[in-house]
């Protein structure tokens, strides 16, 4: 069972919405956690975290203010760390295809400074957090996190004697989140009309909660170098747009450059070498530094069907339009008694 307790912990990106319900997570549970590391640049947002978690009640936290692109001050930060989560990234879709090389400096070279930093400094466990868009991507965030992923996973045969995993989480939307179409919708329905990208444009959703357990599953099960995905249900778009402003109109817009009309997390390739648990699907290493059938028989899991394909627009789970207000509401505090 995972214990956290007298366990020094870093989170990359860790003033992001991932990172502080991870932290507020972690203090519920393992209140004798030695140290939580809170590792981003924006000192605003430090400032702005550390007032909800103050000294004289959380002494284990630190806010250590740093770019993961800096791999010396990386490797300072994970002095006597236990355990990384790895979720700092730039994630906007526009904004990396006009700036290019500064999601890859972030997302690609960021990640090999994590793995270095890792593997200089006796952590034990490194969990990276990845996203729907790494399968067979179309935009160059995307593909920055493929990169990302790969590397991860990689990581495992180069650890030599060193007692540490590296695993990795892939996830959908997280409902509510930032630059999410949820708060996008609710501040657009005052205007009483919703911009549509596509009618038929689906997605996966998740909370974070969910996204928080998983990363948790992965730090207490990964044998290094797995690719986590959950089973988690879609929704159109139209649904959501319903759900939000039901009495709005609508203006179909087109998709934009970079962005599905369904999002997919495990390919028709990757089927060849997943296989399927209670909770999740787990994409394995090409080259594990474990045995398969080991593997497959301690988590009971079973190798998927040639072909299968997690595509968020031939999911078999819906959410519906009292569903979808039903989670707006518990994750996203939107109030709909008007």
């Amino acid at each position: 069972m995972l214990d956290l307790n007298n366990k020094s912990i870093l989170i990359t990106g860790g003033t992001g919405s991932f990172g502080k319900k991870f932290v507020e997570t972690v203090y519920k549970r393992f209140p004798k956690v030695k140290r939580v590391v809170i590792y981003s640049r924006d000192e605003l947002k430090q400032y702005e975290m550390s007032l909800h978690y103050p000294h004289s009640h959380y002494p284990s936290i630190r806010f250590f203010i740093g770019d993961v692109r800096d791999g010396e001050r990386l490797k300072q930060a994970c002095e006597g760390i236990d355990v990384i989560v790895h979720a700092a990234a730039l994630k906007q879709v526009p904004a990396a295809e006009y700036n290019p090389m500064e999601c890859i400096k972030t997302n690609v070279f960021g990640a090999e400074n994590v793995i270095n930093a890792a593997l200089a400094s006796g952590v034990q466990k490194v969990v990276a957090l990845s996203t729907d868009k790494a399968a067979a991507p179309i935009n160059l965030y995307g593909a920055t996190k493929l990169c990302s992923d790969k590397l991860f996973v990689a990581a495992n045969n180069m650890k030599g004697a060193r007692n540490i995993q590296f695993s990795v989480v892939r996830y959908g939307n997280v409902i509510g989140s930032r630059g999410s179409v949820v708060p996008f919708f609710l501040e657009k329905r005052k205007s009483g009309m919703l911009p549509i990208t596509h009618e038929g444009m689906t997605r996966f959703n998740i909370s974070l909660e969910d996204g928080v357990e998983m990363v948790m599953y992965a730090l207490e099960h990964a044998w290094g170098g797995e690719l986590f995905v959950p089973k988690i249900p879609s929704y159109n778009i139209m649904e959501m747009a319903k759900a939000i402003a039901p009495n709005a109109t609508y203006e179909v817009t087109g998709i934009r450059p970079g962005e599905k009309l369904h999002e997919e997390m495990i390919t028709e390739t990757d089927s060849l070498s997943t296989v399927e648990c209670e909770k999740y699907y787990i994409i394995l290493p090409a080259t594990p530094t474990w045995s398969f059938e080991d593997f497959k028989k301690h988590f009971n899991a079973k190798a998927v069907e040639m072909g299968f394909k997690y595509n968020s627009g031939t999911n078999t789970e819906w959410l519906s339009v009292d569903q979808l207000r039903e989670q707006i509401v518990k994750h996203v505090d939107a109030d709909f008694s008007a």
